[in-house]
């Protein structure tokens, strides 16, 4: 009896976990370059039992495995702004943080200006460089854009077209999922080359969140863990009326 407990307590507990993920997918429906997430099951030990004729195999439950990224491309949207990129095809933008030299990669291409304050050529009464201000391409957020060869894409003209690099990995399998749409990649992602994505300005890659499938999860999900609560009631409800019984 305590293991029927134990069966509708996890299984109403992963179902939980199973509408976190897809509440998270469901929230990111409208954020650019936004991946989403699938939950992985895995069953629990089984184990025999002798039943009336032979023996049969009853399992404890499933628990959440791990969730995986569905890297699919996502829908475009024309923004008509010059500094929104689209890889249309795989591989991502990479950004680096000057303050921890840390490199981390995107499909987010919504980029701005941000500014950095650099010695001129030019020099003052005291034979010092002038500092000036540059601006480089960012993702507004610290972070800076990295060109085809791997340095700061310096910005001149806002509606010019920039060469903004795109990279790739043979595998995205267990990639790190970081804040506001960002990748760190993991050493079973192999070695780092020049991705194969066709660069587009003007455009923003959506959500590939499917609405439809998320919501009808949503619905498996919550009778999936009404059916496990029904199994701890009823067991309550068999163990009180045991309890109960008198010799």
């Amino acid at each position: 009896m305590n293991q029927s407990f134990y069966i509708g307590a996890v299984g109403a507990h992963q179902q939980l976990r199973r509408l976190n993920i897809q509440g998270d997918n469901i929230a990111n429906v409208n954020t650019f370059g936004f991946k989403a997430d699938k939950a992985r099951f895995t069953a629990l030990m089984y184990q025999n039992m002798q039943g009336i004729e032979r023996e049969v195999s009853a399992g404890v439950g499933t628990r959440l495995l791990m969730t995986s990224t569905d890297f699919r491309q996502g829908p475009s949207e024309n923004t008509g702004r010059k500094q929104d990129y689209m890889i249309d095809g795989d591989g991502f933008f990479a950004l680096v943080d000057l303050s921890t030299g840390d490199v981390t990669f995107t499909r987010n291409g919504a980029f701005t200006m941000a500014e950095l304050l650099e010695p001129g050529q030019d020099l003052d009464e005291n034979g010092e460089p002038i500092i000036e201000s540059v601006f480089y391409l960012s993702d507004g957020e610290g972070r800076f854009v990295l060109s085809r060869e791997g340095g700061l894409i310096r910005v001149t003209d806002p509606e010019a077209e920039y060469p903004v690099g795109i990279f790739d990995y043979s595998n995205y399998d267990g990639m790190g999922q970081l804040t506001n749409s960002r990748y760190l990649p993991v050493d079973k992602n192999g070695n780092l080359w020049i991705g194969s994505g066709k660069l587009r300005q003007g455009l923003l890659e959506g959500s590939n969140t499917d609405l439809a499938e998320e919501l009808t999860k949503v619905i498996e999900s919550q009778r999936a863990y009404g059916l496990a609560l029904k199994i701890v009631q009823t067991s309550d409800e068999i163990e009180t009326t045991i309890n109960g019984l008198r010799s």
